[in-house]
């Protein structure tokens, strides 16, 4: 049986959901700033909701996705995932519709882009943030090589 989970665990669980659903604002905000046709009207906070439908989209959608595109993605060394990327860009922007919120993809390229800055946004915001390291390892000599 598992003890109980501690007051500081729940609130360092707490703590990085609501930091990578900022960083996740923060993504889809320079998406609609540098990509020409990504558009969204409203106040500062309903980015927040496209950020919290496309964190729910990611989650309920991609594995599956992922699985049923394995030959694609083996096939194109990772490259069709760019191409997932847009598809859930694209339905978060329909589900954010749905919703009353104004934010609107002009098509497959523009979620196609949009989808590559969000996850270069994201990666490098996470990685500032101290939510994920990165550990490189430089050793000298090949494989025979035993240090002489």
């Amino acid at each position: 049986m598992l003890p109980p989970a501690q007051p500081i665990d729940r609130w360092r669980q707490a703590r990085s959901l609501i930091l990578r659903w900022l960083i996740s604002t923060l993504a889809i905000f320079a998406a609609v700033y540098l990509v020409p046709g990504i558009y969204f009207a409203g106040p500062g906070w309903e980015l927040g909701i496209v950020a919290a439908v496309f964190g729910l989209v990611n989650i309920g959608l991609r594995p599956l996705l992922s699985l049923l595109t394995c030959p694609l993605m083996i096939l194109t060394l990772g490259l069709f995932g760019l191409v997932i990327n847009a598809l859930l860009l694209l339905l978060t922007a329909w589900i954010a519709g749905q919703l009353g919120v104004q934010f609107r993809i002009d098509g497959f390229w523009p979620a196609f882009w949009g989808g590559l800055v969000i996850s270069i946004v994201t990666l490098i915001l996470t990685v500032l943030a101290g939510e994920q390291r990165f550990q490189v390892v430089m050793r000298r000599g090949g494989p025979m090589d035993n240090g002489h």
